[in-house]
């Protein structure tokens, strides 16, 4: 039975959540404040969170952040009454996976958690490290070695290394890659993925004798290690 942590300070909102959660075979922990939320997760290690943004105290934003300090696999869905499309960009800069505004359906609600949860479990059956050419990527310590050297890289662009390396010589398309780490919903446009993996290469083939992102003109992009020349 998978756990999921619902922080929402409205309680009408938050009974429902639970209600109906409880009733598609969830366990269900609930928090009124992102303080309460934050210690609730460090407890209880949830599969999932749902996270209000307009929280007293401390808002969602901010919540999302220290979230991805503490854990940067558990997926988060911001559920939020801002449909702005600035307030749906910054949630996913500071680490959400989606983003569903209010009013919601239950229905879709849960399908959008279904997905997040299925995807998470994909990923944690594959290996926790990939070592290619000279690349290491540990994906549990979100840790990344080229010849030895350690190597940093923004929240989402690791997402994006790890789905590529995950499948080496897969092809993904930008719509794939969007799909894979921006969530349910896509906010992102093919020039984002296009600067996030120039990022992404500038950053690994630096000291590397590797290529390792290959561009498949027309179709999108695949990892693939191959010698510089």
């Amino acid at each position: 039975m998978s756990q999921i942590l619902v922080i929402e300070d409205d309680p009408l909102i938050r009974e429902t959540l639970e209600y109906s959660l409880r009733g598609a075979g969830f366990d269900v922990t609930t928090a009124e404040t992102g303080k309460q939320g934050l210690t609730d997760l460090k407890a209880i290690n949830p599969d999932l969170v749902l996270l209000d943004l307009l929280l007293p105290e401390i808002d969602g934003f901010e919540v999302c952040k220290q979230i991805r300090q503490f854990d940067e696999n558990v997926p988060v869905i911001m559920i939020t009454a801002l449909e702005d499309q600035r307030s749906k960009l910054k949630g996913f800069s500071v680490g959400a996976d989606d983003y569903i505004t209010k009013p919601f359906s239950i229905e879709e609600l849960l399908a959008r958690i279904r997905a997040n949860l299925k995807r998470t479990t994909k990923n944690a059956a594959k290996p926790s490290i990939i070592e290619i050419g000279d690349l290491k990527l540990d994906l549990k310590k979100h840790a990344i070695e080229v010849n030895g050297k350690e190597v940093h890289l923004r929240v989402k662009e690791f997402q994006l290394l790890s789905v590529l390396a995950s499948e080496p010589g897969v092809l993904f398309t930008r719509q794939d890659l969007a799909e894979r780490v921006w969530g349910y919903e896509i906010y992102t446009s093919s020039r984002t993925i296009d600067v996030h993996i120039r990022r992404i290469r500038n950053s690994i083939e630096e000291h590397s004798n590797y290529t390792y992102i290959q561009t498949i003109h027309g179709l999108g992009y695949k990892f693939q290690a191959e010698e510089k020349v």
